[in-house]
């Protein structure tokens, strides 16, 4: 089976259907005028209350609703948001975390039997911008798991954590989970080991990373995402951590490896899925998740995917070219080559929020960009090229050219504005230098309002324009 989605969401003030008026030839007398007020204040009321209980977006929904995709600080978020002056600010604090988003990316090297990332990294951690509703466990317990596409393996807090956050999954209350010993191929494919040197025993790990401390064992159970179901999925069981936590209820990982979603999920997805990022302005759950090839787009642009025998998790395609205007900026050819020895290249990736060059690039892209706006420029944040709103109506477009596709990228991905509204800047950034990062990034601020779709079997990669808030 496979998961069907709507494109998008009725926006929450549509009208609701209307009752029907059609009437039998044996239609009962008009009543009076006394009795139709009644009737009318009864309809009234009755089409309030229903109306009211449809446009709730923030209602539990049922598992055949789809896999709906909210930013993690949205108002129907299950998570505490913190209390930003302003929804700039917001993207300027969760930017301030892509350095160790890029470093993290940048030390993704594969392994020497089957590769994969590890299943526990403090930097992925650390980063989740949007979150998915799923049930693990029989009876399904319900979780809100953080989209990732460069990290494959799953994790989950689990009851009697200490450090992690409240709502946990609880193993004892699963008919059909199991533990997962040294010896099963999948603690083979995963790094911060601790196995006793005779005899069998837990698969455990124990890593420290970036400051934070956490440990886990890798376990498996039924993962439930809208009507499908994986049985015996292999996840890590999170139950210590101290330092910076990990996402509050646990990660999803949407990556190329042999504990991914798509490789433990076997026919069932044919190694595809998309997803449509809404904004981080929306509050509601209006973007979607679609899993396998049924309700894909059937006409959509692609470039091919590459894969980096190195780094299997992450998604490269080809960025040939970048445009400001109808400026091509002179970037030397080395800075955008794919190479799978060192690396480098341009990744999609779902968890870093602004896109990333790598320095050459993105200086050349920022000084075209200030030659066609002109004026003074500042800084915000990770952001260095702010200008006086009145002379948006003169900021270019950028472009975004890869193998048989171009990414014109609307404003609205492009730029963004300070909290008081009196700048608007250029929505993108050199990789940080202390990062030494080969990668270029194409971050969830410039895929918002895409859809985004993944073809693992086919190795390509489509984009097309889509409203997803």
């Amino acid at each position: 089976m496979h998961a069907h989605f709507s494109s998008f969401l009725l926006p929450p003030n549509s009208n609701p259907t209307q009752p029907s008026q059609h009437h039998s030839a044996e239609s009962p007398p008009v009543p009076t005028i006394m009795g139709l007020k009644c009737a009318t204040l009864i309809l009234f009321f009755t089409m309030f209350v229903a109306s009211s209980i449809a446009i709730d977006p923030c209602t539990s929904k049922p598992d055949e609703a789809g896999l709906t995709v909210i930013p993690v600080f949205g108002k129907c978020s299950p998570f505490d948001p913190p209390k930003p002056d302003s929804w700039a600010q917001t993207v300027i604090n969760m930017a301030s975390k892509d350095p160790a988003r890029l470093k993290y990316l940048s030390t993704l090297v594969g392994q020497k039997s089957v590769v994969s990332a590890p299943i526990a990294s403090g930097q992925a951690f650390n980063i989740g911008n949007y979150v998915v509703r799923v049930k693990i466990g029989t009876p399904g317990q319900l979780m809100f798991m953080v989209l990732d596409t460069s990290t494959d393996e799953a994790f989950v807090p689990c009851s009697g954590c200490v450090g992690c956050s409240a709502t946990t999954f609880s193993p004892k209350d699963s008919t059909s989970y199991g533990p997962l010993d040294c010896s099963v191929p999948q603690c083979g494919q995963v790094r911060g080991l601790q196995c006793p040197s005779t005899g069998a025993g837990a698969c455990a790990f124990n890593q420290s990373y970036a400051g934070s401390t956490f440990s886990a064992t890798l376990v498996q159970d039924s993962l439930r995402l809208a009507n499908d179901v994986v049985p015996g999925y292999s996840f890590g069981c999170v139950n210590a951590i101290s330092g910076e936590s990990i996402p509050a209820q646990g990660l999803l990982g949407l990556g190329r490896g042999p504990l991914s979603l798509l490789s433990q999920s076997g026919a069932l997805y044919s190694g595809v899925f998309s997803y449509c990022l809404p904004s981080f302005k929306s509050y509601y759950f209006s973007g979607s998740l679609k899993l396998g090839p049924v309700g894909q787009p059937k006409s959509i642009r692609t470039t091919p995917l590459l894969r980096n025998p190195h780094r299997p998790s992450l998604y490269y395609v080809n960025l040939t070219g970048i445009s400001v205007g109808k400026v091509l900026v002179p970037v030397p050819s080395e800075y955008l080559a794919f190479d799978p020895n060192t690396g480098s290249g341009t990744i999609i990736d779902s968890g870093t929020v602004i896109t990333r060059f790598v320095e050459p690039v993105y200086n050349v892209v920022r000084d075209e960009f200030r030659k066609q706006v002109g004026g003074t420029f500042s800084s915000l944040g990770a952001f260095d090229t702010c200008f006086v709103k009145t002379y948006e109506n003169l900021a270019p477009t950028v472009t975004l050219h890869f193998t048989g596709l171009d990414l014109k990228l609307p404003l609205e991905n492009s730029l963004i504005h300070s909290s008081a509204g009196s700048l608007a800047c250029l929505a993108m950034a050199a990789a940080p230098s202390n990062v030494n990062s080969v990668l270029n990034v194409i971050a969830n601020l410039q895929q918002q309002n895409l859809r985004i779709l993944f073809d693992t079997i086919n190795n390509k990669v489509g984009i097309a324009r889509e409203l997803c808030n």
